[in-house]
């Protein structure tokens, strides 16, 4: 009869953690805006240049990272992204597109 139990309640267990997995996997993740995904990959820049400040291609870098901060500041955020991500690339970093 113990042996019954345990059985019953080792079910319940692994019913009660898939119940929890599947709980995980089905929330939801809001994808960030292009205004705040301009915003994180101006913040990037401005920590690869702090990181990479001997990288050859640190004054190409600024000037793009100056011209994708005005685009998204005029509402052109796909260009203002691209640009930022260019900036990143010169600099030998992988754009990070963090999930909220």
């Amino acid at each position: 009869m113990q042996r019954f139990w345990i059985s019953v309640m080792g079910a319940l267990l692994s019913m009660s953690l898939i119940t929890a997995a599947v709980a995980a996997s089905n929330a939801k993740v809001t994808p960030l805006t292009r205004a705040e995904r301009c915003t994180n990959l101006s913040r990037q820049v401005d920590e690869a240049l702090e990181t990479h400040a001997a990288a050859t291609q640190v004054t190409a870098a600024k000037a793009l990272q100056r011209k994708g901060n005005r685009f998204c500041a005029n509402k052109k955020q796909a260009q203002g992204i691209r640009m930022l991500a260019n900036a990143l690339k010169l600099l030998g970093v992988t754009p990070i597109d963090p999930v909220q």
